[in-house]
């Protein structure tokens, strides 16, 4: 039988770092083995502080083999459209997501918040965003909310009828929210971070939807935490990947 909990509607994601074994001292050890070989090992028991300066050569000169020792998986709720972007990210990652064909969907959909600029001003390449009127967001949410209810309702007498899952998911909207594990390493999120952030300081521009780059700025909060050399000198260097 199908789930009969009503619609929820959400207009935020979530990002939450479920295992790491990610530490500057990863970078630095990787990298003094082409000159120190096994004497680069010495290198795991020293203050990763002290070599700064090979952190920001490494980044600066887009020595990025060091920067794969290591690795992150997170675990993420967001619309299904927002990973539909994110696998589109290959080398470096691995992906588990939820699937509609072995569990029913929970009716959980998102809706854009307050904040969320819903207009779109330019042509393609030299555009922008800007925020809607409060008549466009009433338009926006009701649309959205009364589309949702339609589908799951779809769906829900399709499961009630003895029709498969994945048969019934086809009716299903991109907006209904799916959780997924995402593996990675350093050099592989800071592809995925200069593509999926807008910021001031990065050396080629990107434009990302605005709803993955919440997923990307969740993800480079908790890198943060683990490799805070390596990501003051991403920052320092443009956030290019190197």
């Amino acid at each position: 039988m199908s789930d009969a909990a009503g619609p929820v509607f959400r207009s935020d994601v979530t990002v939450e770092l479920v295992r790491s074994s990610a530490q500057d001292s990863d970078v630095i050890w990787a990298a003094r083995v082409s000159t120190a070989g096994e004497q680069s090992l010495e290198a795991l028991q020293q203050d990763p502080e002290k070599s700064t300066g090979l952190i920001n050569y490494l980044m600066r000169d887009r020595h990025g083999t060091p920067f794969e020792h290591n690795s992150m998986t997170f675990f993420i709720s967001a619309p299904i459209f927002v990973f539909r972007e994110f696998h589109r990210h290959r080398s470096g990652w691995s992906y588990n997501e939820e699937s509609g064909r072995y569990r029913n969907l929970q009716p959980v959909f998102y809706v854009p918040g307050e904040d969320r600029k819903l207009v779109q001003q330019g042509r393609p390449g030299r555009y922008e965003f800007v925020d809607g009127t409060p008549e466009q967001a009433k338009v926006t949410a009701e649309a959205m909310e009364a589309s949702y209810r339609a589908s799951y309702t779809a769906y829900q007498e399709m499961l009630d009828a003895g029709v498969a899952r994945e048969v019934a998911r086809a009716v299903l909207p991109v907006g209904l929210f799916s959780s997924m594990y995402a593996t990675c390493n350093a050099r592989s999120l800071m592809h995925f971070l200069s593509l999926r952030t807008k910021k001031e300081n990065a050396t080629v521009p990107s434009f990302p939807q605005r709803e993955i780059e919440m997923v990307a700025e969740g993800m480079e909060a908790e890198w943060a935490k683990l490799m805070p050399l390596t990501h003051a000198a991403f920052e320092k260097h443009g956030r290019v990947a190197p």
